[in-house]
């Protein structure tokens, strides 16, 4: 079926923005977020003065200085589900921005600020029967199509329905494929928020251990800096396997999140269009792809305890003879404190211990 366009005034659907509108409002001023956006870690949204303005609540103190920023961090609660949020020494300004909302915030405020009754809805004209407009939907052929074309033309023995019944449903079908894609992107989003920390706990437990090997190391005489650079080399050498695992699953699920957000906002702008036929055009081949991408199985998230460096602990207690044999011992960090101590009272005594295990080596 081929079409030719014509046109004729429509006015534009405001239920889906005044549903849209609702999930925009900042839970704090009752009002739409006001840029920048921030998010915390419980994933709720707010205007960073509103956030400013909880949190120099929450901090009296830090309010009485009568300065705009933050020197120090401080914490306040969610105020949608109370949860403790923990700022460093940036505040407010060290929370991250939200894009996507504010993104969505200015294609509402674009599309509000267009006039309702000066939108137009491009008819498609049948071209077989150029007088006759597009009113109904072939279900067999899942094509628009024109009513003569039904009594006498190709699809005169398929099954029809009116083109708005079926314009409802599949903008209903989108718009549930938006929810959830949107809140698949929320999963997504605190996934990935979780993978960071786990690369500065990781980074945090090396840079420790490499802290104790190295105070370990000192206390001890030169035969043992060789095995000294190799242990330090196979605790690095984990390190950096672990980071690069972990990033590239960081990134393989940020370039998921990338593409997931600009299906968002195409299916946003689509859901605009006020025209059914034209919407109906590219509707099917929309609600594929949000219904393939919200099926998307993200594979692999480090299994638990993947950040722990504590196989690389090693025990100073060998006679110089077994010095070389040394090697990272897994499960000893809860005598670490113990080691330390033991070590530290032994420092004493070394040399003369030392000089009666040479002397008896001398003897042998």
């Amino acid at each position: 079926m081929n079409f030719t366009v014509g046109f004729k005034p429509l006015l534009g659907d405001a239920h889906s923005m005044d549903s849209l509108e609702k999930q925009l409002i900042c839970p704090i001023c009752l009002e739409m977020f006001s840029k920048p956006v921030v998010i915390l870690p419980c994933q709720h949204n707010l205007c960073r003065k509103c956030a400013n303005d909880v949190f120099q609540a929450s901090n009296p103190l830090w309010q009485s200085r009568g300065s705009t920023t933050v020197s120090s961090g401080g914490r306040f609660r969610c105020p949608s589900c109370r949860h403790e949020v923990v700022l460093d020494r940036h505040g407010v300004y060290g929370l991250q921005r939200n894009l996507l909302v504010e993104n969505i915030i200015d294609i509402y405020k674009q599309e509000s600020s267009r006039p309702l009754n000066s939108k137009a809805e491009q008819h498609l004209m049948c071209e077989e029967h150029e007088d006759e407009k597009i009113n109904i939907y072939c279900l067999s052929c899942e094509v628009p199509t024109c009513s003569l074309c039904k009594v006498f033309g190709a699809h005169k023995d398929c099954e029809v329905a009116p083109l708005p019944t079926i314009y409802k449903r599949q903008k209903s079908e989108l718009s549930d494929g938006i929810s959830m894609l949107v809140a698949g992107n929320d999963r997504v989003q605190a996934v990935i928020t979780q993978m960071e920390e786990v690369c500065q706990t990781i980074e945090d437990n090396s840079r420790r251990q490499k802290q104790l090997l190295n105070q370990r190391f000192e206390a001890l005489c030169a035969v043992l800096e060789e095995r000294k650079g190799e242990l330090l080399q196979a605790l690095a050498l984990k390190q950096e396997e672990k980071l690069q695992r972990v990033r590239g699953l960081i990134r393989q699920y940020g370039d998921h999140l990338e593409a997931s957000s600009k299906l968002v906002e195409s299916a946003i702008q689509s859901m605009e269009e006020p025209q059914m036929a034209l919407y109906l055009q590219q509707a099917k081949e929309l609600i594929n792809k949000v219904g393939t991408m919200s099926k998307v199985e993200l594979g692999g998230r480090p299994e638990p305890g993947y950040e722990s460096m504590e196989q690389f602990t090693v025990s100073v207690e060998h006679v110089a003879e077994m010095l070389r044999t040394i090697d990272f011992q897994p499960g000893a960090s809860g005598e670490e404190e113990d080691e330390e101590v033991a070590l530290d009272g032994e420092e004493g005594s070394a040399g003369p211990e030392e000089e009666r295990l040479e002397a008896s080596e001398g003897l042998h």
